[in-house]
């Protein structure tokens, strides 16, 4: 398996979609969420391919950027291709677009029971720094909020 870091595109978002519904069941976003996304001037978004398989689509992340300050908004791997260090990738591409463009920090937040992406996180040198209670439906769940100063 060879994995790519791309800009996402129109033509990547069926599998997009996919990887979303699979992944955030109580809050996934529509295809139209990403197409209107995808004409945010303040976002950043990429996919992960797998270029061994017809560049199929195996991840994807999105971050807002306003000012100096960067967002986190979601990253994903499809469940068959997770453990392999796509979401290393992916984090990667947010840290040099987030040097490029001169971002001062980087924010997130995320399920306090999403042990992996809390890992993911705190690998890459971000902070818990707060909680928002009940942020989360089905199942209720509080999101623990994540900060990198660069």
């Amino acid at each position: 398996m060879n994995i790519v870091i791309k800009p996402m595109k129109e033509c990547h978002l069926q599998g997009v979609v996919a990887i979303e519904n699979a992944s955030f069941l109580d809050q996934a976003w529509s295809k139209s969420s990403f197409e209107q996304e995808l004409k945010n001037p303040h976002a950043f978004y990429v996919v992960a391919l797998d270029s061994t398989a017809d560049n199929i689509v195996v991840g994807f992340g999105g971050m807002h950027h306003i000012l100096d300050e960067g967002h986190i908004l979601n990253i994903a791997v499809d469940v068959s291709f997770r453990g392999r260090g796509i979401g290393t990738c992916l984090m990667q591409a947010f840290l040099e677009f987030a040097h490029e463009k001169g971002l001062s920090f980087l924010m997130l937040e995320v399920r306090e029971s999403n042990h992996h992406a809390l890992s993911l996180y705190e690998r890459h040198g971000f902070k818990q720094i707060s909680t928002r209670e009940s942020y989360y439906k089905n199942p209720m769940e509080d999101a623990v909020i994540m900060f990198l100063g660069l």
